[in-house]
């Protein structure tokens, strides 16, 4: 089994709903995420795939949380933008546009989003 990792990061705020203590109210945070995928497989170039075409996949969800109050944005209107729920999102967004364009030969292993630099969660199926 063959494993790739890119790394990306922005900057958003958000709160906890549900919460007491000093993440119920609106803050921001400079994430990292990691996206690592996995794959038996190799294209005819040798690659699992180029790591320019997953930074290409991870940009349209990156540039969409980018700079915003995350919890003004779907699904996060109705979960908490947890880092926990950030994970499993970039993990099901950059999954389903992987499907499409490897037709399955490789898939997300995991995301770990980063919401300082000694505070992460990581999502996995």
């Amino acid at each position: 089994m063959y494993e790739v990792t890119v790394e990306a990061g922005f900057s958003s705020g958000h709160y906890l709903r549900n919460y007491k203590g000093k993440c119920e109210n609106p803050h921001g945070h400079n994430y990292k995420v990691l996206v690592t995928l996995q794959g038996a497989t190799l294209d005819h170039a040798g690659l699992l795939l180029d790591f320019k075409d997953l930074k290409h996949v991870m940009r349209p969800v990156v540039d969409r949380l980018d700079h915003q109050m995350i919890n003004d944005l779907e699904p996060f209107t109705e979960i908490n933008p947890s880092a926990e729920n950030l994970a499993r999102y970039f993990f099901e967004e950059t999954n389903r546009q992987l499907a499409e364009m490897t037709k399955g030969r490789v898939r997300v292993k995991d995301c770990t989003v980063y919401e300082t630099d000694t505070s992460f969660a990581k999502y996995y199926e």
